[in-house]
């Protein structure tokens, strides 16, 4: 395995998160027939809170991990944050879609641990 394949997983997986986070969304949507914002609903507030999450971290840490891959950066390095960061982003997902706060706070600090390490990761290939 390389460095980029082991890097494709992370991204099609945190890819397919952004999935099912949206589908959610778009399923809640419907049943509490609401186009725009969250009308008052309690549940697709949540809905549409864990998929803005995700959509706010994501993108900036896949494309970190991705052009790290491109600087050569070592495949125990890919593994380590994108296995860090994809694990708190789920953790995250499931915590806030079921009121599960420990579970949203740990997946907060996997998540920011595995972004503090991508963009140390960046600068630290950038500088050597």
């Amino acid at each position: 395995m390389t460095p980029l394949t082991a890097a494709a997983i992370y991204i099609g997986v945190n890819i397919l998160l952004l999935w099912i986070l949206s589908f959610r969304v778009v399923g809640r949507r419907r049943a509490a027939k609401v186009s725009l914002g969250t009308g008052g609903d309690a549940d697709l507030e949540i809905r549409a809170r864990a998929h803005g999450n995700a959509s706010e971290y994501i993108p900036a840490t896949m494309l970190g991990l991705f052009v790290m891959t491109q600087m050569a950066a070592p495949l125990w390095a890919i593994h380590a944050i994108g296995g860090v960061f994809t694990a708190g982003r789920l953790l995250h997902a499931f915590g806030l879609s079921n009121a599960i706060l420990p579970a949203r706070a740990g997946g907060m600090v996997l998540t920011w641990f595995g972004m503090l390490a991508a963009a140390g990761g960046l600068i630290w290939l950038a500088l050597r």
